[in-house]
Formats: C-alpha cells, structure tokens, sequence
C-alpha cells in the first residue's frame, strides 16, 4: 500500500505542477518565475530557485509528522512528492538547462521531445502565452517532430 501512495503522489504531481507552474508562477508569483524566462540573472542561482525551497518545506512538514505517526500516509506522500522533487531537478536543471555538464546528449525520442516541450515554454518571456507548463508528460506533437536518428 505504501508503494502505491508513493507511486500514486508521483504520477498526481504532473498534475500539480502543471497548475502551479500556469497560475502560481506565471501568475501572482511571476516575480520569482521571471528571471528563469528572461535570463536576467546571470549568476549560478536564480530567484526561481527560491521554488525549491518552498516546496520542500511543505514536503519535509509531510514526512516528519508521517513519521512521527508510526509512518503513516503523511510520510509516504512526502516520499512521492520528494522522488518527484529530485527527478524534477535531474531533468529539468541538469538535462534541460544544463546548470550541471552531465547528459547533455541523447537520441532518446521521449528526451528528446521533452527538450523540445520546454524550450517551446521558454520561448515565451512573457508570463501569458506560455505552452506546456507540466514536466514529464510531452505532447504527442513533440514526438513527431523526431525521428529516432534526429537530434536538437
């Protein structure tokens, strides 16, 4: 049951995240979304990564008091939205933005078509007119801008 909570959180945070990322951050909380679209800042960090923290805080709330109730749901709803966390920050900081020199090449079609997603995201500076504000799940439109060989 533990692992179905864990898997079930993970797969609702696309959903999640797609509302958040929409109306949060291209909404009341653009003044800390911006710089991620504008590349205003040119140091390491960005005020965008203040995102980081506020939702670890809700996430680290859910495992302690999880736990502190002989591990209970609470706990195993934090695990998910943790693993969706760090695979948020792998694809997203390191594979896409390549903050860090680590898999910056891929004939993968879903990697691929991921890339493309965001970089259409970004394409708007804007907070209005943005497209595919989720994480992992790609149109299929994407997809068929590759083919197996194709590269970005």
């Amino acid at each position: 049951m533990n692992l179905f909570i864990i898997l079930f959180t993970f797969i609702a945070m696309e959903g999640a995240t797609w509302l958040i990322h929409k109306y949060i951050m291209h909404g009341f909380l653009w003044v800390l979304h911006r710089d991620h679209h504008d590349h205003s800042n040119q140091g390491f960090l960005e005020k965008n990564d203040y995102f980081f923290i506020i939702f670890a805080v809700p996430t680290i709330a859910l495992m302690y008091f999880g736990s502190l109730r002989n591990y209970n749901y609470l706990f195993y709803i934090g695990i998910g939205i943790m693993l969706y966390g760090m695979a948020y920050f792998f694809v997203h900081d390191i594979f896409i933005h390549q903050r860090f020199k680590w898999m910056s090449k891929t004939n993968n079609r879903y990697f691929l078509a991921l890339r493309r997603a965001h970089k259409q995201h970004h394409k708007h500076l804007g907070k209005e007119e943005g497209e595919c504000f989720g994480f992992l799940y790609v149109p299929m439109k994407y997809f068929k801008m590759y083919t197996n060989n194709e590269k970005i």
